[in-house]
């Protein structure tokens, strides 16, 4: 019998005063005197001053049980056995007595543990007894405790002991607590000791770099990467989104400092051509979040943790790197789960092609546990495909080619750290006047070897890729390094290039960049009875230590493992091995891996005219217009070689040319300057080939902006806008004055957007011819009177201002009288739009940041409004003008975090609404939606699906549907059931995906369906 009937047979009132008198009453106070009070002195039954004695307290188990007995119902057990039930329930009452404890322990363990206590201090009493009357008397054991400890509880002093007992409790829990850490110091203790020791070793471990040529003679090998390093640019396509009525321009270009690459974008593959810089970005990235402290930098080359089989964890970052380090257990988890790390993965065109999808895993893994942290990728440009990490939310970005700007430092600064200033001047000049020298400074490791070879020659430099490198190896293989005072082996150059050699093309052939220290040696011990000039200079070891020593190509990466300085001297030197061994059938069976371009490019270059012949036509026999470009790049390198085969070469080449698409025009500019020669134009092209053919020119305008603008400028009357647009859009590739007046002030404005990024386009558009610019954008910091001063205010009617701090008060921009259309993207300063409440503001964009919107209601003109910061207010109504006739309302990001769409059915003029806030749509806001009669075109953004979109109702009213920001594998058959009434379909791919359409067509079968790839 549970207690909680026993005690529906044994009411409350007759039981609490029988076991009351089991007890002494006790006076005030928290009983602290001598010693806790244990239960021995607390009953009534022991001691001097007892006041019931043995046989008092089997009279009062004895009434419990007749009483129990007596209560209506089903006796719980025989009466025949109700005195033996009474003498072991006194029996087990009178054993509180003999319970080592005080009443708080007591109440502690609960009623059912001290009855389990009681019956295992009075053990014998019960025994005999029937299944039901034991049943009984367990329960009426614990029915009596509990009544005991809800009179303990009621006592005077049990709450004042209560209390003591805690707080003692808690003194020493609190000492132990303090030995233990003591003892044990807290992991954030333990993090910030070794973050103290780590981030000095990561800022002296990538401080310095190699300066090719500078390490010749007296020199030391490695720089301070602050003396050395040279501030880059990067390029990336335009992320604003289309103004209103236009589309996208994917081939428009921003630039921005290669270093700032991780400020504005947590995510970021960064491609970049062989000595184009990458590395050095990385250790510069690495270096300054170092020393400023705000990020924990882990640089991983991939090179060398792919060559370990099992990609690391974050707790073997440092380990696969070779960092001495031992960090606290848990270090590197808890750095990445707080969003504290920055993780530069260098190399993935270093990764061998059976591996990639391994290494695309293990990324995604990190990316997804670790979200909040920046990371930042490198490789070749087309090692990987454009979206190979587009769904991650990677920003894609170029390292650019020097500027001539770039290399006029790059050649202070290279002459100043080689102590050589008579060196100086001549070599700027030549660079200057010089087209084919020109051409081929346009990275630093390239500068550097133009450097070196400059002054080691005393002014005399080769002209033409090939003779670059075959003058810059005799200068590297032909140093001493007795200054040193190291007894090294006496190899020749061309021992020092067949074992060189050798090594590369097994790099090459492996896929690899990095090969084990023990692979090499068995390599050269293969080739040193060849090599007779090195055989007789000691074993293998002995002369691949003196090979990494003195060559100045190779070095020790690791322990076990070695590389070349760079790939570009891997793939020359493979090259030439290839060629040599006569090896072009696999050469051409490995040119649709795009690791070997540059290995087959150099192979042209190596091989004598024959060879050259037969290795083209394999490429053109493939049939692929990427090969078919690679033989037309080839031709660059091809000094000697049968007409006819260079005429088949550019014949096929031809075939590709004019580009259709902005497609074909990357892949073909991909080729090189030379295709600059061969595009057609304007004449007889349509108006995709003429745009195809600006885009190509635009992209090769870094290599030779000279023959670029020669293109760009036969189409400067062209009346297509696609064109136009091109044509404006490339403007950052040029000299700002020399551009304008070439190109731009030719230009049909009508439906142009003229962005100005420098303040040198700025002072170029103040030159321009007269005629109105109505449509302008300025990206970056540029002043708002800097911008009147560069235009005519009464004719501008749309501005766009982006990544601009400098603009606060918007009021100023009430000077443009006419002005209908402002955008405003990641202005994070803007305030007092009330100031623009006298314009005849019609279409307000505002994307980004964290823009003041308070006085948005006071801008009654608006028929437009875009928005994602956060509104004010519980409802749109307070904070989105009431009276403005809106027909298009966009709501992106946090704009409706705090007011949902309530109030939306207000504008009963909206004819077009776009959703893609952050939080989910749920009934309310579709209710809202529901209620706006004119409402023809939805724009349902692909973030919504499927977990946001909510209880969509059927909207018969719809017409369009648009789609944007789809990857593909969005189910959207929700949507298609709810909007039967659809007459077109938008389906607008997020950047990079690539999907087919049918399956939409199918679910829309009423409906024209539409796809716009970005």
């Amino acid at each position: 019998m549970e207690p909680a009937v026993l005690g529906g047979k044994l009411a409350s009132s007759l039981v609490a005063p029988l076991v009351k008198k089991l007890f002494v009453t006790g006076g005030p106070g928290a009983g602290l005197v001598d010693r806790p009070v244990r239960l021995a002195r607390l009953v009534s039954f022991r001691g001097e001053q007892r006041t019931l004695g043995e046989r008092e307290v089997r009279g009062l188990a004895g009434k419990l049980v007749a009483d129990s007995l007596d209560s209506p119902g089903e006796p719980p057990f025989p009466r025949d056995e109700s005195k033996a039930v009474g003498d072991a329930l006194a029996a087990r009452l009178l054993a509180l007595g003999d319970l080592d404890m005080d009443d708080v322990q007591a109440v502690r363990l609960g009623h059912r543990e001290l009855a389990a206590r009681l019956r295992r201090q009075a053990s014998d009493a019960g025994s005999g007894l029937s299944a039901d009357a034991g049943h009984f008397l367990d329960s009426a054991t614990e029915w009596a405790c509990l009544h005991v400890l809800e009179f303990f509880t009621r006592r005077s002093t049990f709450v004042a002991r209560t209390l003591v007992a805690q707080t003692r409790g808690q003194a020493e829990l609190i000492a132990k607590v303090d030995e233990l850490i003591t003892r044990v110091p807290r992991p954030d203790a333990r993090d910030t000791a070794f973050e103290r020791r780590y981030l000095p070793y990561v800022a002296e471990q990538h401080n310095r770099i190699t300066i090719y040529g500078i390490d010749l003679r007296d020199s030391p090998d490695r720089w301070p990467l602050e003396v050395a390093y040279l501030s880059l640019e990067a390029t990336a396509e335009d992320e604003h989104p289309a103004f209103p009525g236009e589309y996208d321009e994917p081939e428009r270009t921003v630039r921005l400092p290669a270093e700032s690459a991780l400020t504005a974008q947590g995510r970021v593959l960064l491609r970049g051509d062989a000595g184009s810089g990458k590395t050095t970005l990385v250790q510069w990235l690495a270096v300054s979040a170092a020393r400023h402290g705000d990020r924990i930098p882990y640089v991983l080359p991939l090179r060398t943790l792919i060559r370990a089989g099992a990609l690391p964890s974050p707790a073997a970052f440092l380990t696969a790197v070779g960092c001495p380090l031992t960090p606290p257990d848990g270090w590197a988890e808890r750095v990445l789960s707080a969003g504290r790390g920055l993780v530069l993965v260098d190399g993935l065109d270093e990764v061998p092609a059976a591996d990639r999808n391994r290494t695309r895993d293990w990324l995604l893994a990190l990316i997804r546990a670790f979200p909040g942290n920046r990371w930042l990728l490198t490789s070749r440009p087309t090692a990987v495909r454009a979206d190979w990490l587009a769904a991650e939310g990677f920003r894609e970005l170029a390292l650019a080619p020097m500027r001539r700007d770039d290399v006029a430092t790059f050649v202070r600064r290279w002459h100043a750290a080689a102590e050589a200033p008579e060196f100086e001047a001549r070599l700027l000049d030549s660079l200057r006047t010089k087209r084919d020298l020109a051409r081929l400074a346009t990275n630093p490791l390239m500068c550097g070897l133009i450097c070196a070879l400059h002054r080691e020659r005393r002014g005399y430099l080769p002209t033409g890729r090939k003779e670059l490198y075959d003058a810059a190896l005799t200068m590297l293989l032909a140093r001493r390094d007795r200054e040193r005072g190291m007894e090294t082996v006496e190899l020749s150059e061309e021992a020092q290039l067949e074992l060189l050699q050798r090594l590369a093309y097994a790099l090459v052939l492996s896929g690899r960049t990095e090969m084990a220290v023990d692979t090499a040696e068995g390599i050269v011990e293969r080739t040193l009875p060849s090599v007779a000039s090195a055989a007789g200079h000691g074993d293998a070891a002995t002369v691949l230590r003196a090979l990494i020593l003195r060559s100045g190509l190779l070095r020790q990466s690791g322990e076990d493992a070695l590389d070349f300085v760079h790939r570009t001297f891997q793939d020359y030197l493979g090259a030439r091995y290839a060629v040599e061994e006569g090896h072009l059938d696999v050469l051409a069976g490995h040119a649709g891996d795009t690791q070997w371009e540059d290995v087959i490019r150099m192979a042209v270059a190596h091989a004598r005219p024959g060879e050259r012949a037969v290795l083209l036509r394999r490429l053109l026999a493939a049939g692929e217009p990427r090969l078919t470009l690679l033989a037309l790049a080839c031709l660059e390198h091809a000094t000697a070689l049968d007409p006819a085969v260079r005429a088949e070469v550019e014949a096929r080449a031809g075939a590709l040319i004019p580009p259709g698409s902005s497609q074909d025009a990357k892949a073909l500019a991909e080729a090189g300057p030379l295709v600059l020669e061969l595009l057609p134009g304007p004449e007889g092209l349509t108006e995709g080939e003429a745009h195809g053919v600006t885009v190509t020119a635009s992209l090769l305008a870094e290599q030779e902006p000279g023959g670029a603008l020669a293109v760009l400028r036969r189409f400067r009357e062209h009346t297509a806008l696609q064109v136009r647009r091109q044509l404006v859009g490339t403007w950052d590739r040029f000299d700002a004055r020399e551009y304008a007046l070439e190109v731009l002030d030719h230009l049909d404005r009508t439906r142009l957007y003229l962005s100005c990024t420098t303040p040198a386009q700025r002072a170029a558009l103040a030159e321009m011819r007269p005629g109105p610019w109505e449509r302008l954008a300025f990206h970056g910091p540029h002043p708002v009177s800097g911008i009147l001063g560069a235009v005519d205010p009464g004719t501008v009617r749309a501005l766009s201002l982006v990544d601009n701090p400098e603009v606060g008060d918007l009021a100023e921009l009430s000077a443009f009288p006419l002005l209908r259309s402002l955008y405003l993207t990641r202005c994070d300063a803007t305030r007092g739009l009330g100031g623009l409440a006298g314009v005849p503001l019609e279409e307000l964009l505002i994307i980004g940041g964290t823009a003041d919107l308070s006085e948005l209601a006071e801008l009654e003109s608006l028929t437009l409004l875009s928005l994602t910061p956060r509104l004010p207010g519980r409802r749109l109504t307070d904070a989105v003008p009431r009276s403005a006739p809106l027909e298009f309302l966009y709501l992106g990001g946090a704009a409706v975090d705090g007011t949902g769409l309530r109030g939306l059915s207000h504008w009963r003029s909206l004819r077009r609404l776009s959703l893609a806030p952050d939080a989910a749509l749920d009934a309310e806001d579709w209710a809202e939606i529901t209620r706006l009669p004119r409402l023809t075109e939805l724009f349902l953004d692909g973030s919504l699906f499927p977990d946001r979109l909510g209880p969509m109702p059927v909207l018969p009213g719809l017409r369009e549907l648009n789609l944007p920001a789809l990857e593909g594998d969005e189910d959207v058959s929700v949507v298609a059931a709810r909007v039967p009434g659809v007459r077109r379909v938008v389906l607008q791919t997020a950047p990079g995906a690539r999907f087919d359409r049918a399956p939409y067509t199918a679910l829309f079968p009423d409906a024209e369906v539409a796809l716009v790839e970005h």
